[in-house]
């Protein structure tokens, strides 16, 4: 992703996460499904997000005006101020994206959606958003006002499609299928909007070829770029249940790096990778063993694309 800013803006640009509370899912209140997908246990994949943010009483609808947009602009003012500043110091950075990480963060009024948006875009140094969600929680509605935000600024939707097999969403408990995710990846690209595709390793009853058609597919989309995960088990999920009872195997992390050198061989010159892999170094990570060590899980990939002939 550094070599893509680089070549786009001239310098580099650092990704600002940021956690807002009151966004939720249609996938957990209710309006597509209920309990989310079954690896959900949202904070393990957000620093920033307390258990306050995600607690009932402060979960916006997505229809009905919203009580809690003050409280909302000055959690961003403070994430973005703070991050910058830890930026800046560290590496001297000039240039910033924010990006809205936790939960489906087109899933509120559009009037909230903008006061956000462009409060994220008047921050000194930003060039643009990256906004984490899912397909079914976009409209034409929003898909129109950001399109508009992309004739002046990088604006990145991040899609979480996980599989292209709709036997393994529906196992996952999804809530949507792999034709809709096609459709607002399709819709996001003709308004000019750049897409990075979320795509899962180690779903349940997915061998390798199966992962690797998951690339195959989403990248014939047209996306921009790919984040890779490999799935692990967190407390406070469905997936540890069925971990507990003996119906969930982890993957092994040697499939793991084997799978993604051939996905890497696999993908268009032209989609950036953004992630290759991702786990939690603390006590909520139940398994596998190997993605409580991002460090040794970076020398492992490091070493596996060394061979392969590629590059980290």
């Amino acid at each position: 992703m550094g070599r893509y800013f680089r070549q786009t803006f001239g310098t580099s640009v650092y990704k600002v996460p940021v956690s807002i509370m009151g966004f939720t899912c249609p996938n957990i209140d209710g309006t597509v499904a209920k309990g989310g997908c079954i690896y959900c246990e949202n904070e393990s994949f957000s620093p920033n997000l307390s258990q306050g943010n995600s607690s009932p009483k402060f979960r916006l609808s997505h229809t009905s005006p919203n009580p809690f947009l003050e409280e909302q602009l000055a959690q961003l003012e403070a994430q973005v101020a703070d991050t910058k500043s830890k930026l800046v110091h560290k590496f001297k950075a000039k240039q910033f994206l924010v990006y809205f990480q936790s939960f489906t963060n087109t899933y509120a009024p559009l009037d909230t959606l903008k006061a956000l948006y462009e409060r994220a875009l008047r921050f000194e140094g930003v060039v643009g958003i990256s906004i984490g969600t899912r397909s079914d929680a976009m409209t034409e509605e929003v898909l129109e006002y950001l399109g508009g935000l992309a004739k002046k600024w990088e604006i990145w939707v991040e899609f979480g499609v996980q599989s292209c097999h709709d036997e393994t969403l529906k196992r996952i408990n999804r809530g949507h299928d792999f034709e809709n995710a096609s459709l607002w990846i399709e819709k996001c690209k003709a308004k000019g909007l750049k897409v990075c595709a979320h795509v899962i390793f180690g779903l349940p009853g997915e061998n390798q070829a199966m992962m690797l058609e998951s690339v195959q597919k989403t990248a014939a989309l047209g996306i921009n770029a790919i984040k890779i995960h490999p799935l692990y088990v967190t407390k406070r999920t469905a997936l540890a249940n069925e971990y507990a009872k003996g119906r969930f195997v982890p993957m092994e992390e040697a499939l793991y790096l084997d799978t993604l050198v051939k996905t890497l061989h696999l993908l268009p010159s032209d989609v950036v990778v953004q992630r290759i892999t991702a786990g939690v170094d603390d006590d909520t990570l139940i398994a596998p063993a190997w993605c409580g060590n991002l460090k040794q899980q970076r020398k492992h990939i490091r070493l596996a694309l060394e061979e392969a002939g590629l590059y980290y």
